[in-house]
């Protein structure tokens, strides 16, 4: 009698334990295809944001071309989802004497997670701290005796920023140019950026050595690039008048 209810026992157990496996093993399949769509989703959108950084940047070379354009154009700025913002930036030209020259030129930018493009004084720069580069270079150009300083100004109306989902940002361009002889001497081009890696990378191939400075004390460093000997200077101011609409 004592038998059978023991062996009675042991099935009621082994069914139990059956019952509990079962529930666990569901429990782990469930919990695993969260983490795998988490995974997934993770992906995707790691992934949309590396598309629309490579989007903005091909929007930016073909819209703001300073160098390139005259007169009126137009363009837009496309992405899925971050902001497009205006900042200050300026660009200053400088001799043994101190400032010659200082051009408020002004900058686009666009950041979605990790990711950030901006375009200051005609280059295009994707990606931060270290690891910011050039798409589109820079109008600074050296020679043996002679110094092209090209600098874009951006005259920008419009929101000073313009965020959400699905973005289509129209921007309407006027450009215009002019060029001042600065003459023969040594001279030093100080960009206010907050990428200051990619342009001293620049700077440096162009054979000029490079500093930093906070100039106005707003926390944003210049890249200070000395090109050493003298040479017969030439500043070319392009002017992008720019008219942003979106949202």
């Amino acid at each position: 009698m004592s038998r059978e209810t023991s062996l009675d026992g042991g099935t009621e157990r082994r069914g139990q334990s059956a019952v509990v496996g079962v529930a666990l093993l569901l429990g782990l399949t469930m919990l695993s295809l969260g983490v795998l769509t988490a995974s997934v989703g993770t992906i995707v959108q790691s992934n949309a944001a590396t598309a629309d950084a490579g989007r903005v940047t091909a929007d930016f070379e073909s819209t703001l071309e300073p160098v390139e354009a005259t007169g009126p154009g137009r363009g837009t700025v496309s992405f899925t989802d971050g902001t497009l913002r205006r900042v200050d930036r300026s660009v200053r030209v400088l001799n043994d004497s101190g400032v010659v020259a200082t051009e408020s030129v002004g900058g686009l930018v666009y950041e979605n997670a990790e990711h950030r493009v901006a375009f200051l004084s005609g280059g295009v720069v994707r990606g931060t701290g270290e690891g910011a580069r050039f798409a589109t270079e820079p109008p600074v150009v050296a020679s043996d005796d002679v110094l092209v300083i090209g600098v874009a100004r951006l005259n920008a109306s419009g929101p000073d920023a313009v965020s959400g989902s699905e973005t289509s940002v129209t921007l309407r361009t006027d450009v215009s140019h002019s060029r001042r002889t600065l003459g023969n001497d040594s001279y030093r081009v100080a960009v206010e950026t907050a990428t200051p890696a990619a342009w001293e990378s620049y700077f440096r191939r162009a054979n000029a050595t490079t500093s930093r400075r906070d100039f106005d004390g707003d926390g944003v460093d210049s890249v200070v690039a000395d090109f050493g000997e003298d040479r017969t200077t030439y500043l070319v101011v392009h002017d992008l008048r720019v008219e942003v609409n979106g949202g």
